[in-house]
C-alpha cells in the first residue's frame, strides 16, 4: 500500500506544472486524498484535498484559482494541476491517502490538515525561478 508522487521540476514563474500520485496496493478512489507542500525552514501545509465520496474539494488561499485537483480512477491516480506558479510556490510537495475510513467528506481546512493523512509519498521536488 503506497503512493507515489511525480512531475515536478523546475519552472519559470508564470509556468505550469502537473504532479500525480499514483496509488498502489489500493482503490485511490474511495479515499481521501491531500496534496502538501513544505518550503524551505516551513511547515507542511495542506495546498488541496479532495474527498473519496462527493468529489469535494478545498484549496489553500494560496492556490485558489491557480490550482485544480481531479481524479482518474482508471489509471487510481490524483493529480494537481498547477498554473500561474510563482517562487513562492517553490516547496516539495506530498500527496497522502486518508485510509481509516472510505467516503470521506472534505469540508475545509480542518479535513485538508497533515495530521489527517497517514499514507505518505516520498515527495516531489518543485522549484520556480527564472
Amino acid at each position: 500500500v503506497r503512493v507515489v508522487e511525480s512531475g515536478g521540476g523546475l519552472v519559470q514563474p508564470g509556468g505550469s506544472l502537473r504532479l500525480s500520485c499514483a496509488a498502489s496496493g489500493f482503490f485511490l478512489q474511495y479515499y481521501a486524498v491531500g496534496w502538501f507542500r513544505q518550503g524551505p525552514g516551513k511547515e507542511r501545509e495542506g495546498v488541496s484535498c479532495v474527498s473519496g465520496s462527493d468529489g469535494s474539494v478545498y484549496f489553500a488561499n494560496s492556490a485558489k484559482g491557480r490550482f485544480t485537483i481531479s481524479r482518474d480512477n482508471a489509471k487510481n491516480t490524483v493529480y494537481l494541476q498547477m498554473n500561474s506558479l510563482q517562487p513562492e510556490d517553490t516547496a516539495v510537495y506530498y500527496c497522502a491517502a486518508d485510509l481509516r475510513t472510505t467516503h470521506k467528506n472534505i469540508e475545509g481546512a480542518d479535513q485538508c490538515r497533515p495530521i489527517e493523512f497517514g499514507s505518505w509519498g516520498q515527495g516531489t521536488q518543485v522549484t520556480v525561478a527564472s
